[in-house]
């Protein structure tokens, strides 16, 4: 159900106001869309652990889902890319509820077109990866301490897919010659 529902957005071509629609529309339990900074991250967390114990869920799978809000909402923080002549960055972060208790995070952002090649690339190799080879690449990123400008060495994107136990499904839809618009999605 889950890949279904991405499958379906692949189909569209892109446009921020309708892709965002498309995502938000049937079982979303939270949705935000605008510049990302510190404190609405905090209020993001804090807003996902009411809506979740609202929803009864186990502390477990509460205290799962927030770990990977974590990384994901950083990651729109730190990674996003203010388009040309833009102040803000625009991004989505959506949680769903889909079948059998399950949910599924999604973010959208914009990045620059140079970024996507090497992006691509770590999130195909933490797709390839099994549990416990992604518990070696951590370990080897963490002790090599080759971190990005930004602070992370693909750190959370390995933990994202360490602690959801699933593959990271994403797309790069074209905006125009120097952007293109980043999704990521991870069910939990």
């Amino acid at each position: 159900m889950f890949k279904a529902i991405i499958t379906e957005l692949l189909d569209m071509s892109f446009e921020f106001t309708e892709w965002y629609a498309e995502v938000v529309k049937n079982d979303t339990i939270l949705n935000y869309k605008g510049a990302v900074s510190k404190d609405d991250i905090a209020e993001l967390l804090a807003k996902i652990e009411i809506e979740l114990e609202r929803k009864d869920e186990d502390i477990k799978v509460i205290r799962k889902i927030y770990n990977i809000a974590v990384e994901i909402l950083q990651n729109l923080f730190h990674h996003s890319d203010s388009l040309k002549g833009e102040d803000k960055k625009v991004c989505a972060f959506i949680l769903k509820d889909f079948e059998d208790n399950k949910y599924a995070l999604i973010t959208g952002n914009y990045i620059k077109k140079n970024k996507l090649r090497l992006l691509k690339d770590r999130l195909d190799q933490i797709n390839f990866l099994n549990s416990e080879e992604l518990k070696v690449l951590y370990k080897i990123v963490l002790n090599n301490q080759q971190f990005s400008e930004k602070g992370g060495g693909g750190l959370g994107m390995i933990d994202v897919a360490r602690k959801s136990g699933s593959k990271i499904l994403y797309n790069f839809y074209e905006f125009d010659n120097d952007y293109y618009f980043y999704t990521f999605s991870v069910a939990i």
